[in-house]
């Protein structure tokens, strides 16, 4: 039988967890293991609802860990991010589903991740010290810890960043595949691309081939057809319910340009 333990703090919380015990935020993933009969001997939540404030400093913003898809659509210094929160799920699940919590969702989910992941966005542990690359948390979920909060830099440029999700249910289906892009630009030149694909690996991954042909390139149609070209490499796609592994492939590189061309056009 499955316990749920209730704590005043995150510090709190934080020092709690064990390997038996699992973080409770939002629950869109770990209510549904409850039901089936899967989840950990324990959950641990706060008795507050998560963190949920929203910082700024400069350009620097900070989403606290129970910042919800909700609270980010409410925001209009996360505007730039609307697109990516819309497509989580219906209202209900946008309600709950956490910022932090999508770092964790595995396959197909963690579409948010795929554009915080793009953002080059770092994760603040509880009680951890300094933060830490957003990879870090995919190289190994279970040994992670609490997450407070997640910051990155909002693009200067608000056409610098773009996202597609491909699914077969609009709008809220599982993805075939998501891509998050931004791609800085100094004098007409892409400086420091990040090209980030979710639902083509076990967690989010990042595109070298087609960074490496978008960076110090002008975005036109002739750096565009090679990073499509180049779209795979450092991908890992999966087969399942949703597509092949050959499937996704396929297409990773059309859909990457498609994504491209709507923000050269911007």
């Amino acid at each position: 039988m499955t316990t749920v333990e209730t704590y005043a703090t995150l510090d709190d919380a934080a020092r709690a967890m064990g390997s038996d015990a699992a973080y409770l935020a939002g629950g869109t993933l770990l209510m549904r293991a409850v039901n089936e009969g899967n989840a950990p001997d324990r959950l641990v939540r706060l008795n507050n609802p998560n963190p949920k404030e929203f910082r700024s400093s400069g350009d620097k913003l900070i989403l606290g860990a129970g910042l919800t898809m909700a609270g980010v659509l409410s925001l209009r210094e996360l505007d730039f991010l609307h697109p990516v929160a819309r497509v989580i799920g219906g209202p209900q699940i946008r309600n709950m589903a956490t910022v932090v919590g999508n770092l964790f969702a595995e396959h197909p989910y963690g579409d948010f991740a795929t554009a915080l992941l793009a953002l080059g966005a770092q994760v603040v542990p509880v009680g951890q010290g300094s933060p830490r690359p957003v990879e870090d948390i995919f190289r190994d979920r279970s040994r992670v810890g609490l997450i407070s909060s997640v910051e990155f830099h909002r693009p200067r440029d608000p056409r610098a960043f773009g996202f597609l999700k491909v699914s077969r249910v609009k709008p809220k289906g599982v993805s075939v595949l998501s891509i998050a892009a931004l791609l800085p630009r100094e004098g007409g030149r892409i400086r420091g691309a990040r090209i980030a694909f979710g639902a083509m690996g076990a967690t989010p991954l990042r595109s070298a081939g087609a960074e490496r042909a978008l960076e110090g390139q002008s975005l036109d149609a002739t750096s565009i057809d090679r990073a499509a070209a180049a779209a795979i490499e450092g991908l890992d796609p999966p087969t399942d319910q949703i597509a092949s592994a050959w499937y996704r492939r396929e297409v990773a590189g059309v859909h990457l340009k498609r994504l491209l061309t709507g923000m050269e056009r911007i």
